[in-house]
């Protein structure tokens, strides 16, 4: 019996790289997307440099969200599909929808694909954005159960992209009678191995602490997960029988404040930390920042407050065992500085 083929969307992101180097460890075959096939050589060039094993087993489609054309081609023969691809944008955008029709046509045109073509299970990767924005502080933890709430405080328009297109998913998980299952997976911040050259995510607050462009640290808590965990978690989501129909929270642990992160750096990377700050921002500064750069906005409604996030469904369910935070936000900026990545 031959192994078993999964398509993965957006196989040049940070956590997409990460699935694949997972599932070709794990024994799949793997068909990935890209906008462009003239990128296939850029990215398997960074899979190799990260460690993957069985290359031979990896092939490319080119398929972009924003077009119907390739996705037929991309889902057929393949038994999963992993849709991690997504317009990644914080902040205040000029137009938002610019970044939310991108994440909600695309998510549909990846789940008909998939439906048309006899997928068994679709994985899809939503967000934390999905689940806490936009709600009254509180002291209980968030868990699946919880939605952003769209018109809330903080609320921009990645979270309503995240938002939106699960929800998508779910509507039209629900009318389908094809015997397709979905599952979501909602990671928090996601930091861990740079793979390639680009940083993204989470790992820009590492990034921008080495280089010292961070001038200081807002009082803000984020709860953070390693990439290596979270392409694990979609593996386990796609091949665990009681994931079907089901949505989970990924985290590594409680949120921690962000100057936590300068102080764990200065603590283990010695000179290479000489630019970390170590000043806090007062609130009021930021709140003054925040009128005027749309940097700030979003995180104003957050300022000294910690959310609660809840991994037990995740643990119990999939057998998820994330590592410590330490560890992530400490791999992130060791591979950083190792390539060259960190302004000197």
């Amino acid at each position: 019996m031959s192994a078993q083929r999964v398509l993965v969307t957006g196989g040049s992101g940070f956590i997409a790289g990460h699935v694949i180097l997972h599932l070709l460890q794990q024994g799949f075959r793997v068909r990935a997307t890209i906008r462009s096939l003239q990128r296939e050589t850029a990215v398997r060039g960074a899979l190799a440099d990260a460690g993957m094993v069985n290359g031979d087993a990896l092939s490319f489609a080119a398929a972009d969200l924003l077009e119907d054309e390739g996705w037929a081609q991309a889902a057929t023969g393949c038994d999963y599909v992993l849709h991690v691809a997504s317009p990644v944008h914080t902040g205040n955008s000029g137009d938002e929808n610019a970044v939310i029709l991108p994440a909600r046509e695309g998510t549909l045109r990846v789940l008909r694909a998939a439906r048309d073509a006899g997928v068994r299970r679709v994985v899809l990767t939503s967000a934390f954005h999905a689940i806490s924005w936009g709600h009254p502080h509180r002291d209980q933890a968030f868990t699946e159960n919880d939605w952003t709430v769209l018109d809330g405080p903080g609320v921009d328009a990645y979270a309503k992209s995240k938002t939106l297109a699960e929800r998508d998913a779910w509507d039209f998980a629900s009318a389908e009678d094809s015997g397709m299952e979905l599952v979501t997976l909602c990671p928090v911040a996601v930091v861990g191995p740079v793979m390639g050259k680009e940083i993204s995510g989470a790992n820009h607050i590492v990034q921008r602490s080495l280089d010292g462009s961070m001038p200081g640290y807002p009082h803000l808590y984020i709860p953070f997960v390693d990439v290596r965990d979270v392409a694990a978690a979609h593996v386990l989501a796609m091949t665990t029988p009681g994931a079907a129909g089901q949505r989970f929270l990924l985290s590594g642990g409680p949120a921690i404040a962000m100057k936590q992160v300068g102080a764990l750096l200065k603590a283990n990377l010695g000179d290479a930390a000489k630019r970390v700050p170590t000043r806090t921002i007062p609130n009021p500064v930021v709140r003054v920042a925040a009128l005027f750069s749309k940097e700030f906005r979003p995180i104003v409604a957050d300022l000294g407050y910690a959310k609660k996030v809840s991994n037990e469904k995740a643990r119990r369910v999939l057998g998820f065992q994330p590592r410590q935070t330490d560890e992530a936000i400490l791999a992130a900026a060791t591979t950083m500085l190792d390539k060259g990545l960190v302004n000197k």
